[in-house]
């Protein structure tokens, strides 16, 4: 045999040189069986490696003649010969031994559901039990290669499996009226301490507090993510001597392709791994890329970086973290620092890696444990890991770095790694060996494709494709290359321009021209800026020949937010009025730009009053005012239209604030529609919102309500009486998230503790009492305990006249008498301010008034300081 006739040896040799030309030395496994099921003869594959076909295989623990061989009747183009053309099926149990040394090993399990002579193959459901692990349960490949998007024809499932004894047993047993059946087996020995730790050293359990969690190599684990993130798809033969495959990140992280930054180590940059991190720990290409969040410090500072993941609910997983900071400008700690966020809960509250590492181009990896529950509403919930930039110590760069991830089930109590089968049309496309690339243009020249994985995002992705498809032909017939960058679901086309229309109230949203806005802003002039985010940058401009002012909102062409939140925006304020909801007054989407033109809010956000700030503090009445103003937009969000509003990303930056400091929400980017009908509870959706106010119970489901903007809205009303964040990692532990925190302080009495210094002396005692026990209400984990948004009307304006009585008799220092009850609850129900009606059950009111004595509580919990 020459090695002309078998050019891939040439490739086979040459990648297995790589590493010594590098001067990096794989692991060598001490055991390496790979079994082509169904074959009679040894094989090899494409990758260059040999193996061992099973007809009459040394590793029958069962009798060959309760199994059989066959052939796959037709190959699939994306389908390699070996090991997948020949497969093994059991009409019942078989078992297969493998002679390997104690140990923990990776088992790879090769699948093709293809036809097998007259089987049918989406009939096929077993179990598969390896070494007292349950690996699958009443498992049909033939559903979770259905489910898998983008499309493939196969996949590998991939386990760690603890070897006590001298070999591994793996037995198949078909459900009843069944079969099994499997491709190939590949058995690969590891280091022991690869991922297994000692008990000696417990894991940090994310969102668990001071439960450590211990484990040793006598856990099993599931494969159910590898990514080299930021880089390229690593095949087996180019890993570390375990033959593991890394693919991409693209089709896991969240508008990644808007928003991240790729890059790669200078050329005599080398990567040195460590003893805490050893050479096997992960390839060299893996530590080479990084995603970065960008180039722009205050955009950085506005969002995070996020990446979701499908996984089964009810397990435990480890999610593994890789580091490697290689940037030149970076050598020395404190110059980026970041936050690492695991489904909402602080896994890292400052991640500083060259720290960690030990200096630059040193890799560095961090391991962290997760639950992900089961509420017996859904097999599948979503693991994201986010990042932001920590500021608390002024780092030189606004920026947060991955190089790569892993991510692996943990067997439960009763040692099984079995999760259902999926629907098949709504599962996790993992298992993709080579991932399609997607590629990013600016909007002026081809719509954004989103690189997201789930459920929903991929009908939006499919929308855009269409839309991408539609303007190309368009180009194509001659339109102008001044395309509109908007796009409506539903299309208007025009015969006689051949244009994308969208369809708007002209007579309450006003079409600027690019010239218009040019003319408003002086052409844009840095001067005229007046805030920055994650969207682009805003300018405050003047409309109407220079005598009405305008907050004029711009789209940066490398936004992280795209399309699809200017267009929630534009139409749900084009057909929403209320005096605390800040009016659009137009659109601009000439040239490729897309602009947003807004009233002016001369008083900025209230954050930009609460805290870090140089604006004079805000008075509490002044406070209560603004509270009232903002959840009275929000109530007409949930109940003034035909069908309920959710606004999904409130906060105190999007509470803004006119010349009379009137409140009026702003940023409906992310709002949807809530439930369409009486039988409809919550709208399931992938999870939006910032950090911090997110509502834990819509988290944990993906189950909308507009519970969910109550939650958020009892956030900001502990911003607004505490001053502060409403995540502070560098705090002491209990005070670091603050609903958490001021839950406690208000459950023990001491709320007045930890209220804002600058309002010491102007919080009347039943005032705070009051204000406590909304926001409280408002922040409870189930949503069933909120109240409405009316309810939080009604008691924030309860809480004001508490307020407005107290001064009045802070002197005489008089509890209130029964008569003067009865007038607060009748002053509240009758009182508008905006000429809006509002009303409360008598049994409210009667709780209400209840409560009104000051000295009730005060007298016990507070004091008048």
């Amino acid at each position: 045999m020459s090695f002309g006739d078998h050019p891939w040896i040439y490739l086979f040799v040459l990648l297995h040189l790589i590493p010594s030309i590098t001067g990096f030395r794989p692991y060598n496994p001490q055991d390496l069986i790979l079994l082509d099921c169904g074959a009679s003869s040894s094989t090899i594959s494409l990758d260059g490696r040999s193996w061992d076909g099973d007809d009459h295989s040394k590793f029958h623990a069962s009798s060959p003649a309760t199994s059989s061989a066959f052939t796959a009747s037709q190959q699939n183009p994306s389908v390699t010969q070996v090991p997948y053309m020949t497969a093994r099926i059991f009409h019942s149990n078989f078992t297969y031994t493998f002679p390997v040394l104690p140990g923990l090993k990776f088992v790879r399990l090769y699948f093709y559901p293809a036809a097998y002579s007259n089987l049918d193959i989406s009939k096929s459901f077993f179990s598969l039990i390896a070494n007292n692990y349950t690996l699958l349960q009443n498992f049909s490949a033939s559903l979770t290669i259905s489910a898998v998007k983008p499309s493939i024809a196969y996949f590998v499932k991939e386990y760690i499996v603890p070897v006590r004894e001298n070999r591994i047993n793996l037995t198949f047993s078909p459900s009843p009226s069944s079969f099994a059946f499997i491709n190939g087996i590949e058995i690969v020995s590891m280091p022991n301490d690869l991922y297994a730790k000692s008990n000696d050293k417990p894991l940090f359990y994310v969102g668990i507090d001071d439960n450590p969690f211990y484990w040793d190599n006598t856990t099993a684990l599931e494969k159910f993510y590898r990514l080299n993130v930021g880089g390229q798809y690593i095949s087996g033969v180019n890993d570390t001597g375990m033959y593991r495959t890394w693919l991409q990140d693209t089709n896991y992280i969240f508008a990644a392709l808007s928003a991240s930054t790729v890059v790669t180590p200078p050329d005599d940059i080398q990567i040195k791994y460590s003893a805490e991190t050893p050479a096997y720990t992960a390839p060299a290409e893996v530590y080479s890329t990084m995603r970065l969040m960008g180039r722009d410090q205050r955009v950085n500072q506005n969002y995070n970086l996020t990446w979701y993941f499908p996984v089964d609910a009810g397990f435990n997983y480890l999610v593994r973290l890789h580091f490697c900071q290689f940037l030149r400008e970076v050598t020395i700690s404190n110059q980026v620092i970041f936050s690492i966020f695991i489904n909402n809960h602080t896994a890292e509250a400052v991640a500083d890696v060259i720290l960690w590492a030990g200096g630059n181009s040193i890799p560095v990896y961090k391991d962290y444990v997760v639950w992900i529950p089961d509420d017996g509403s859904q097999s599948k919930q979503y693991l994201w890991l986010a990042l932001h930039p920590y500021m608390e110590q002024n780092p030189e760069h606004a920026d947060a770095f991955l190089n790569g991830l892993e991510i692996f089930k943990l067997n439960n109590s009763g040692g099984s790694l079995a999760g259902s089968n999926p629907e098949p049309v709504s599962a996790s496309p993992e298992q993709h060996p080579m991932p399609k690339i997607m590629k990013h243009k600016r909007p002026s020249q081809v719509m954004v494709v989103l690189g997201v994985v789930f459920g929903g995002i991929f009908a939006v992705s499919s929308i855009l494709c269409f839309v991408h498809q539609r303007k190309r032909k368009l180009r194509e017939c001659g339109t102008s290359k001044h395309e509109s960058s908007w796009f409506s679901l539903s299309y208007a086309s025009s015969s006689a321009t051949n244009t994308i229309a969208l369809s708007l109230p002209t007579d309450l949203c006003r079409k600027f021209t690019i010239a218009e806005i040019r003319a408003s802003t002086r052409n844009f002039d840095n001067e005229n800026a007046i805030g920055y985010g994650g969207f682009g940058t805003v300018y405050k401009g003047y409309i109407e020949t220079g005598s009405i002012p305008v907050a004029i909102k711009r789209l940066d062409s490398s936004s992280r937010q795209g399309i699809l939140e200017f267009q929630a925006e534009i139409e749900m304020l084009s057909r929403l009025r209320h005096v605390h909801l800040v009016s659009l007054i137009g659109f601009c989407d000439d040239q490729g730009d897309m602009i947003l033109v807004y009233e002016f809010m001369e008083n900025g956000n209230l954050r930009d009053h609460l805290y870090k700030t140089k604006n004079p503090p805000l008075q509490w009445k002044q406070r209560l005012q603004i509270c009232i103003g903002a959840a009275r937009g929000l109530h007409y969000l949930h109940t003034g239209g035909k069908h309920i509003i959710i606004h999904r990303d409130v906060k105190s930056s999007n509470i803004l604030l006119d010349g009379n400091w009137k409140a009026k929400v702003s940023d409906f980017g992310m709002s949807r529609t809530g439930p369409t009908s009486e039988s409809q509870t919550h709208v399931s959706t992938i999870v939006k919102g910032t950090f911090g106010y997110l509502d834990p119970e819509y988290y944990r489901r993906q189950q909308l309500t507009e519970k969910s903007d109550v939650y958020s809205f009892g956030v900001v009303l502990l911003e607004v009486l505490c001053a502060r964040a409403p995540i502070i990692s560098s705090l002491p532990k209990e005070q670091v998230n603050l609903v958490q925190w001021a839950r406690d302080c208000y459950l023990a009495g001491t709320l007045d503790q930890i209220i804002d210094p600058q309002l010491k002396s102007d919080v009347a005692p039943a005032s705070l009492n009051k204000f406590g026990e909304i926001a409280e209400s408002c922040v409870r984990d189930k949503a069933i305990e909120r109240p409405t948004m009316g309810d939080v009307v009604w008691s924030l304006e309860f809480a004001l006249q508490l307020q407005e009585t107290a001064e009045k008799n802070v002197h005489s220092g008089n509890i209130l008498s029964d008569s003067q009850k009865s007038s607060f609850v009748e002053e509240v129900i009758t009182k508008d301010d905006d000429d809006e009606a509002f009303t409360s059950s008598s049994a409210q009111i009667s709780v209400l008034s209840s409560t009104v004595d000051t000295g009730e509580r005060s007298s016990t919990n507070y004091r008048w300081i």
